[in-house]
């Protein structure tokens, strides 16, 4: 077994595949959107720094057969220096219905998140209101296997896959949400509304009741019973950053609004309750 200067598997010369996969970067970083950069920032923190770097060669030389992305699960099979190519898993979480349903009902209530998303643009806000639920958008932990004999974590292989897979969310924002287990029709049509079969009720509409003078004057709730009406909820500190449109400024990949966020909910808990 060929051990590299870095005490890792080496491996031979990959046999050279055509009609692969190739990465559309050729050179530099790979991942223009911010919602690619921040998968591609988390890998980078995570990963092996030798392993990315190999990975991004195989992305670009087109050692990847194929790409396949459902719910939960990324499969691939990369052509290394074997002639069987190696078989690619990358798992996570899928979110279940109940989880979907609240994040649909967070969405919807800002009228920018629904037009952005229903526009197929990803609001950079979203990334918060995951975060508010509990329920991360980007995983910070993948359950990963290649059936290559690197043990170094992850593999080239691997990680051809996984900058390929930060290009393809370029192409479409809306896997992002698909690997977590909710399809882009799904998701715009809860965003939608009811459909034409399901018409909208008018929430001005109260039910006909005919007027008498029978029982007008009297109360029909005990007085000892009312009681003051609680206050309105108070608004999040970072109310700004969520409507407002993002500037586009970004340090060292991350969108400023990110970076601020934090620090407006910071003023927001040193307020005097």
């Amino acid at each position: 077994m060929p051990i590299g200067p870095d005490g890792w598997f080496e491996g031979g010369k990959a046999i050279k595949v055509e009609g692969g996969i190739k990465a559309r970067s050729r050179r530099g970083r790979i991942g223009e959107e911010w919602w690619s950069r921040r998968f591609i920032d988390i890998l980078e923190g995570i990963c092996d720094k030798g392993r990315l770097e190999r990975g991004r060669r195989y992305a670009r030389a087109g050692q990847v057969l194929d790409l396949d992305l459902e719910p939960g699960r990324v499969r691939s099979r990369v052509q290394g220096s074997r002639a069987e190519p190696y078989q690619i898993e990358v798992k996570i979480p899928v979110y279940d219905q109940g989880a979907w349903t609240r994040v649909e009902d967070a969405l919807a209530n800002q009228a920018v998140f629904r037009a952005k998303l229903l526009a197929g643009e990803m609001p950079t806000q979203i990334v918060a209101v995951f975060d508010d639920l509990g329920l991360p958008l980007f995983p910070t932990d993948l359950d990963m296997s290649c059936t290559c004999p690197d043990w170094g974590f992850p593999c080239k292989h691997l990680s051809a896959v996984l900058y390929l897979l930060a290009e393809a969310f370029d192409d479409d924002p809306f896997l992002v949400l698909a690997w977590r287990g909710r399809a882009r029709d799904e998701l715009l049509g809860a965003l939608r509304g009811p459909t034409a079969d399901e018409p909208p009720t008018d929430p001005l509409a109260v039910p006909d009741r005919p007027l008498t003078v029978d029982g007008f004057y009297e109360s029909t709730t005990s007085l000892a019973k009312l009681k003051e009406l609680p206050g309105g909820a108070t608004a999040p500190p970072e109310l700004l950053l969520r409507v407002l449109e993002p500037p586009p400024v970004k340090v060292r990949h991350i969108p400023l609004v990110d970076l601020l966020r934090p620090v407006y909910r910071g003023l927001g808990d040193d307020q005097p309750s």
